[in-house]
């Protein structure tokens, strides 16, 4: 796959109706995030990591993990100490966002460094269709430069991109998978073996198990790039067999949006009343009972979460790397547990698009910062370029966040543009797009009838007072609506025939 890109780009191109050609796509990429331009790797930075040894580089990706789900982020209940070093020791982000809050299209954007919109990537559908191959992985990149790549754990995004170059791969393209007796595909070289299934085996725990094995494998002095993607804890929620009774008789509050529906869900549209993502009602998802009950095995399965995250750089410490190695970690998605009643995620409300997001490499950021700028999934990719002193490829719509190590960047983003496209789907949570500035957060429905919502999350955090359609907002409306427009023109559509 390495090699294609560059043959292609040789080729003529024809055009097909319907059809975006590589060129055509490529082309018109206009980087956006925000209102910002992508930034690149400066010569002076790339021939710095020339002269020095290259990184190694691990990528924590947690399922579902919101951005409160931390001790470090003062979370009253969850203990994750492991979480907690990679902020402590290193950067963390207070508001870090993903631009489509559901599992596949996130994973491909992580990948990627591109909108859903522009990868083609929209939903959880097209399981075993690949991604477009003329679209890198910024693993590809780093092989490029040297480096060996793994993927481990739950992959799950368009054909679980096994068809791809890893040159170690152990991993399931599920939701969810067998908590049990789990199902992984395993591989080396760009060759993925046939679905095998272990039993009595907690598949986050083995997927570490896996990792840690990798990691030690003699690659002389090449760098390595590992991604190590957990499952837990998405529905159902099932915990180790070491954490069965964590939590019990610990109360869970009750979030104050919690008894909404008893009220009509006041100033909230139709479309948002009508989604079936409320605990206690869904037939279709038997796990999500009850406040207690998912909030509890939620968090439990954070704890082995925070465990085997320990365990991967407690290894990285024996081994004498781990100041070596440069560990971002963030999730795919937030989730709601109990706000309006809500569980999963879906929506553009703030559970489920913020995500915890935090890079420890001490060689190039210092410890114990904290920074509030707009991040955004689109992001990962070009950061983990950065960190290996790889040029960022201009197609890409994030950019790198470690200028923020050095200082803070009132200007690093003042609005991003948000998307969900999956129709039907399970829960009836209806395809709507969005903007979300620093102080404001305009949410249109695209089924008719056209609603929407709109909140000022400086006097509103809770998104509780819905202003869409009030004369005295009018103006205010006018321009974000605009202004979701402008940002979504300049994210490229990825059309294909099938």
């Amino acid at each position: 796959m390495s090699e294609i890109n560059e043959q292609s780009h040789h080729k003529s191109h024809t055009s097909t109706p319907g059809v975006t050609t590589r060129r055509e796509f490529l082309q018109t990429s206009v980087a956006i995030a925000g209102s910002a331009a992508v930034a690149s790797v400066t010569p002076k930075v790339a021939a710095a990591q020339t002269k020095q040894k290259r990184p190694n580089l691990v990528f924590f990706f947690g399922e579902g993990q919101r951005a409160d789900a931390l001790s470090i982020a003062g979370h009253p209940i969850l203990k994750t100490p492991n979480h907690d070093r990679i902020g402590r020791e290193g950067l963390r982000f207070t508001n870090a966002f993903c631009t489509n809050a559901l599992c596949a299209p996130a994973r491909a954007t992580a990948l990627t460094g591109m909108y859903s919109r522009s990868t083609g990537a929209l939903d959880n559908t097209k399981g075993h269709t690949p991604l477009p191959e003329d679209i890198p992985l910024f693993t590809e990149l780093l092989q490029k430069e040297g480096y060996e790549v793994a993927i481990v754990g739950k992959v799950h995004t368009r054909n679980g991109v096994e068809e791809r170059n890893w040159d170690y791969y152990f991993g399931h393209n599920n939701p969810s998978n067998d908590y049990e007796n789990p199902l992984f595909k395993e591989g080396r070289k760009g060759k993925v073996g046939p679905q095998v299934q272990y039993q009595k085996a907690y598949p986050d725990d083995l997927a570490t198990d896996r990792a840690i094995s990798w990691i030690e494998e003699d690659r002389g002095d090449k760098p390595f790039c590992l991604l190590l993607w957990f499952v837990a804890p998405h529905e159902p929620f099932f915990r180790p067999r070491r954490h069965a009774d964590l939590y019990n008789g610990v109360p869970i509050a009750k979030p104050s949006s919690f008894d909404d529906d008893l009220k009509g869900y006041p100033g909230k549209p139709k479309s948002f009343i009508d989604a079936e993502n409320k605990l206690g009602t869904t037939s279709s998802h038997v796990a999500c009972g009850s406040l207690e009950g998912v909030a509890k095995d939620y968090y439990a399965g954070l704890v082995a979460v925070d465990e085997n995250i320990g365990r991967v750089m407690n290894h990285l410490e024996k081994k004498g790397i781990l100041d070596d190695t440069a560990i971002l970690h963030t999730s795919d998605h937030g989730y709601f547990l109990g706000e309006w009643r809500l569980f999963d995620k879906r929506l553009m409300h703030e559970p489920s698009i913020r995500v915890p997001f935090q890079i420890r490499y001490p060689r190039r950021i210092s410890s114990g910062g904290v920074r509030e700028e707009m991040i955004l999934d689109t992001d990962i990719a070009p950061t983990l370029l950065d960190l290996a002193g790889v040029p960022i490829p201009a197609h890409m719509q994030g950019k790198s966040v470690l200028t923020l190590a050095k200082k803070k960047d009132p200007e690093f983003r003042k609005e991003w543009y948000y998307e969900y496209y999956e129709w039907p789907n399970p829960e009836k949570v209806a395809p709507h797009r969005g903007i979300r500035t620093e102080r404001y957060k305009l949410i249109q429905y695209v089924l008719d009838p056209l609603e929407g919502e709109l909140y000022d999350l400086e006097a509103d955090p809770g998104e509780h007072n819905n202003l869409y359609g009030k004369v005295e907002h009018a103006g205010l409306q006018a321009h974000l609506m605009e202004r979701l427009n402008l940002l979504r023109a300049k994210v490229p559509e990825r059309k294909e025939t099938s």
